[in-house]
């Protein structure tokens, strides 16, 4: 393959994430939730690699026809916000009124969160939370916590899209990334094993989805908090 044409299937591949999200919400239509979540973990599997991917064969200089950003932040829409807040309105974890204005957050502020031309930091990372709603809703799933618990994750989580605030990206953000990368790469073995087995509570999978979870979420806060250590002499 040239080089083009390998630009070129970069672009292919993140595509393919439209599908998988169909995939997921024609699941979720059914209420078959396990394998909706899996679809989605494959998703996101597909959008940790294709990133590297792009900037390996500089996909803005060998296949410009495509816009990448674009089309990542569309298929990222579908499957890190819409069909997450459909499930979690749809599934039973919410009462009628709550499941109305969770849905109505998570919407409204992802996108957004997702047109602001200020969500990324120097380092790579995120400014504010970058409504990665598939990852809170799955673990919701798999912890079933009381709705007034949700409906304040879900508050919580939206005000802080819009603070000053800092959530790494287990790829690019460089401080902690030996740590950060592989925490992910659990995350989405957990995800995919507490999804196969049906978020069964006996399922050690679901303490590594929580403990994983908890550092992808706070490890950008702390790296603000606690001052980088310069390397030179």
């Amino acid at each position: 393959m040239t080089l083009k044409q390998k630009a070129l299937s970069v672009h292919l591949l993140t595509a393919t994430g439209a599908v998988f999200a169909m995939l997921a919400m024609l699941a979720a239509v059914d209420q078959k939730w396990s394998l909706m979540f899996l679809w989605l973990v494959v998703a996101f599997a597909v959008d940790g690699i294709d990133g590297p991917l792009a900037r390996k064969y500089h996909v803005k200089k060998n296949a410009p026809i495509y816009d990448g950003v674009l089309l990542d932040l569309i298929i990222d829409y579908l499957t890190y916000v819409f069909v997450p807040a459909y499930a979690l309105f749809k599934s039973g974890l919410l009462s009628g009124w709550s499941g109305w204005i969770v849905i109505i957050i998570i919407t409204f502020t992802s996108a957004l969160y997702f047109a602001d031309t200020r969500m990324k930091t120097k380092d790579n990372s995120f400014s504010g939370f970058p409504g990665c709603w598939n990852m809170v809703v799955l673990v919701l799933f798999a912890t079933h916590p009381n709705f007034w618990i949700i409906l304040a994750i879900v508050c919580a989580l939206a005000v802080t899209m819009f603070l000053p605030l800092k959530f790494i990206h287990p790829v690019r953000t460089e401080r902690w990334r030996n740590l950060s990368l592989p925490l992910a790469l659990a995350w989405t073995c957990f995800a995919g094993w507490a999804a196969w087995v049906d978020f069964d509570p006996k399922s050690w999978a679901l303490w590594g989805l929580v403990g994983t979870s908890v550092y992808l979420l706070c490890a950008g806060i702390a790296q603000q908090i606690i001052p980088e250590q310069n390397s030179r002499s």
